[in-house]
């Protein structure tokens, strides 16, 4: 049996990041997710807004890294739950728990490439030229030996 789901979208609010009695971090968040076909009745592209929750280290990267509107990709699986709700209707809740969380847009206030970490060189690097004419030789390759591969006898 496989459950395993990739999610790249934008987070719809700030994750909210809480600790369990035992001192555990979790984080809870919704991203919106673009569907890839848009309705006949609008020319407005259609999103589900999907529940992710995320435990520990990971809880505490996207709480930290990560703020409203910010594009993030996920790995995960899905988890149900079952619950009453204020009524007493059975209900059932349907989340991402998350495994792996990465970074899908540049950083927040990076217009051009200038401003991020990456150098970028306004030149390719200089290359030394080959020496034109005449053939290689065994100098041209340093201190190597020739090794003799035929020993004679077939392996067969």
């Amino acid at each position: 049996m496989m459950n395993r789901v990739c999610l790249m979208g934008r987070l719809v609010a700030d994750p909210e990041l809480r600790q369990t009695t035992s001192g555990v971090s979790v984080a809870t968040f919704r991203v919106a997710v673009d569907r890839n076909f848009q309705s006949k009745n609008s020319a407005e592209k259609q999103a589900d807004f999907i529940p992710c929750v995320a435990w520990r280290q990971t809880g505490e990267f996207i709480s930290r890294y990560f703020s409203k509107g910010r594009m993030i990709a996920l790995e995960g699986s899905l988890q149900s739950r079952n619950y009453e709700d204020k009524t007493g209707a059975k209900r059932t809740a349907y989340e991402v728990v998350v495994d792996q969380a990465y970074f899908a847009d540049s950083k927040p206030g990076s217009n051009s490439r200038a401003d991020n970490d990456i150098p970028f060189p306004t030149e390719p690097p200089q290359f030394d030229e080959p020496q034109k004419g005449g053939s290689l030789s065994v100098g041209d390759f340093g201190s190597f030996e020739e090794v003799d591969t035929d020993d004679g006898d077939l392996p067969f």
